[in-house]
């Protein structure tokens, strides 16, 4: 009994210790971190990035699935943007596969820009960057603007083998939506709200096509999915077509950044199961509900969901580096 008590003692240290940590690491992040080293820095990010989305609209889908998989994988410190001589960095990873390169571009123009400044070059993070172009393309996108809190550090460390495990897959219920966010630190609402930026984008056939072929022997099309959606999703996608085809996340307003999803989700057109168990699952439907009916409440949760995403496992102080190459480490 003793000895229980005592590894009791021990095991709650130690989660002590490490929500103190996390703590300590996001207490450094401020918005004005870069007020003396390079003040127009948001500025420089913003002109690129506002270039790059009038060159092509996906910049804005790619950009802030980055920064979701970056963050999710070892934290938010530009991880997923190191390549590999041998190709296995994080991007290597089947599941970053599918990344668009746009939001590479994307990262890397910014990066340029904020160097072509004498003041900024090389003190500004890659992860620091990547927040804020995501910022940026949200708001270009129509959704809202918000402050980014800054002063992240770029991590040396890239393996495709930390991909396994740590991303949402298209077919989590509830559950495993909860348990995988929850390790991050991240609410349900947070949850519910950072699903919603599949109000852009797009996936490919492969990712749902069990949904309305081979969802069961009695039901090939699963029930939880508009029967009539589900019939316009096989004509995009007939059998043995080519799985890269690319389907809009959002069939109503795929351009635009607002709370279609969620409206989506009430009539039976969320292209994931994933998505659509928000509204199945009686736990998570009223939040679905109140964001369908208020794009303002979305917006409200989206920013503050992102900024508690971009909080998750940062590096700060004299941890990391800041990347010369946002590509490699120094």
């Amino acid at each position: 009994m003793k000895n229980q008590i005592t590894t009791i003692i021990l095991l709650s240290f130690l989660l002590c210790s490490v929500i103190n940590l996390s703590n300590a690491q996001t207490t450094q992040l401020r918005t004005d971190f870069y007020r003396t080293t390079c003040p127009n820095v948001e500025a420089l990010v913003r002109g690129a990035v506002a270039n790059k989305f009038r060159q092509t609209f996906v910049t804005a889908p790619a950009t802030l699935r980055l920064f979701f998989h970056d963050c999710f994988i070892r934290g938010c410190d530009a991880s997923v943007m190191l390549a590999s001589p041998s190709n296995q960095a994080e991007k290597d990873h089947p599941d970053n596969l599918s990344l668009a390169g746009d939001g590479f571009d994307t990262v890397v123009r910014a990066k340029a820009a904020v160097d072509s400044n004498p003041q900024c070059r090389n003190r500004v993070s890659c992860a620091d960057i990547l927040a804020l172009a995501t910022r940026d393309v949200v708001n270009l996108a129509g959704g809202p603007s918000y402050p980014v809190e800054l002063g992240r550090r770029d991590g040396r460390i890239s393996t495709s083998a930390s991909v396994q495990r740590n991303l949402p897959g298209p077919g989590f219920n509830l559950d495993q939506l909860r348990s995988i966010f929850a390790t991050r630190g991240l609410s349900q609402t947070d949850l519910i709200a950072l699903s919603g930026a599949h109000t852009l984008g797009f996936s490919h056939c492969n990712r749902f096509s069990n949904r309305i072929y081979n969802f069961r022997p009695t039901s090939p099309i699963d029930p939880t999915l508009n029967r009539q959606y589900a019939l316009q999703l096989r004509q995009m996608c007939p059998r043995n077509v080519d799985p890269r085809i690319a389907i809009n996340m959002d069939p109503t307003t795929p351009r635009t950044f607002d709370n279609a999803y969620f409206i989506n989700l009430q009539q039976g057109r969320g292209l994931f199961t994933s998505d659509q168990v928000l509204f199945t699952d009686s736990r998570s439907r009223g939040l679905v509900n109140q964001f369908a009916a208020s794009n303002t409440a979305f917006n409200q949760a989206f920013i503050q969901a992102m900024t508690n995403l971009g909080r998750v496992g940062v590096l700060t102080g004299n941890q990391g580096e800041l990347r010369i190459d946002c590509t490699r480490p120094n």
